[in-house]
């Protein structure tokens, strides 16, 4: 039985290796890090030729059709790279939405200008309580005039000062599983963008207030509850994969430093403690890195394994991304804990992981659920 990936993502993963070390190296994510939206537009350009926009949409609408494992490695590496922008929200997030869930006029609308890089999406859950329930939903939506009118307010939402639409969770009745999403056109009346301060500046997120902004029947998507569900799923695996890559490059990091770094004339990797806090490290990465593949696997292959395979995978490489670097930063020194060396672009993103798409103690209970305990 073969526990590992195939040549051919072998080779995504290189060749995603290759491109961002010479296309995203730290001196670009901080200059993107600077800027007004964070959007790396050069970047994005860039990695629409080399159609990873358009990986797991269907080649029907232009894009190449692979699997949810195949997005994994590549996110991987994106996390390895701290690389910034939309793409984990749009091309995964919102490609999923549609590509799974979306009417037939939503798909051909918005999938092939996905696949090209014309358009980015996002997606809008959390509110003012960061809940990721069905329950926690508070927007509303309703049927007036032939339209869909859709109020409320939402928290956290990645890149929707740039994104053309957003997929929007909104309630339709009073029962917990009543929710539902919809593509909003961002520009559409009614919709206020704000951009929110957060920790990890190689990602935007905004508030995005609806009132009363009415769209076509056609733009609500399909599965109600269980289409909300199957993307906190696909999320967690998402955020999980570019957690293992943070991890380590973290991990590297720290090695590479604790060779050349001396002290009482040897370096400091030569000492017991910091052997040991690498050796902890790798002893975390290797059973996460598995967790991940399986999970990533199971969303394409297993679906009735898939949302326990995906919880039980955000919940580990969320705590060993963060538990990394925070070693990392303590295996540097003094040096390690200033604002301005590289390490903490990975130690901040490695908090924004831990609370995406709900924390580690929340997919533990998930975990538990799904199992029947």
């Amino acid at each position: 039985m073969d526990f590992g990936i195939s040549e051919e993502q072998e080779q995504l993963k290189n060749s995603a290796r290759e491109f961002l070390a010479g296309e995203c190296p730290t001196t670009f994510v901080r200059k993107v890090m600077a800027s007004e939206d964070g959007a790396a537009p050069e970047l994005y350009t860039q990695i629409a030729k080399l159609g990873w926009n358009g990986l797991i949409i269907p080649e029907k609408f232009g894009g190449a059709g692979l699997a949810m494992l195949d997005m994994a490695v590549l996110l991987e590496e994106q996390g390895y790279a701290a690389m910034p922008g939309p793409f984990l929200f749009s091309s995964v997030l919102a490609a999923s939405a549609l590509k799974e869930f979306g009417t037939d006029d939503l798909r051909q609308q918005w999938l092939p200008a996905l696949a090209e890089g014309k358009a980015i999406g996002t997606v809008a859950i959390a509110e003012e309580d960061d809940g990721i329930e069905p329950a926690s939903i508070s927007t509303r939506s309703g049927n007036r005039g032939g339209e869909i009118v859709i109020s409320g307010r939402k928290m956290f939402v990645p890149y929707a000062n740039v994104a053309d639409f957003i997929i929007v969770a909104a309630r339709f009745g009073d029962a917990p599983d009543d929710v539902t999403f919809f593509a909003v056109d961002s520009k559409s009346a009614g919709v206020n963008i704000g951009m929110l301060k957060s920790l990890d500046l190689t990602r935007r997120v905004c508030s995005v207030e609806l009132k009363d902004v009415r769209v076509k029947s056609s733009s609500e998507l399909q599965g109600g509850s269980d289409a909300f569900r199957r993307l906190i799923d696909i999320g967690s695996v998402a955020v999980a994969a570019d957690s293992l890559g943070g991890a380590q490059r973290a991990l590297e990091m720290a090695v590479e430093y604790s060779k050349v770094r001396e002290q009482f004339g040897k370096p400091i990797g030569s000492f017991q403690a910091l052997k040991h806090a690498a050796a902890e490290i790798v002893s975390e990465l290797e059973p996460a890195r598995s967790l991940l593949w399986y999970a990533a696997y199971a969303l394409d292959a297993e679906p009735k394994q898939a949302p326990r395979a995906a919880a039980m995978a955000k919940a580990r490489l969320s705590e060993v991304y963060s538990r990394t670097t925070d070693r990392a930063v303590l295996m540097h020194g003094g040096i390690g804990f200033t604002w301005e060396h590289d390490i903490h672009l990975w130690f901040k993103r490695s908090r924004f992981d831990e609370s995406y798409f709900g924390s580690p103690p929340y997919h533990r209970e998930r975990v538990a659920q799904l199992g029947g305990y």
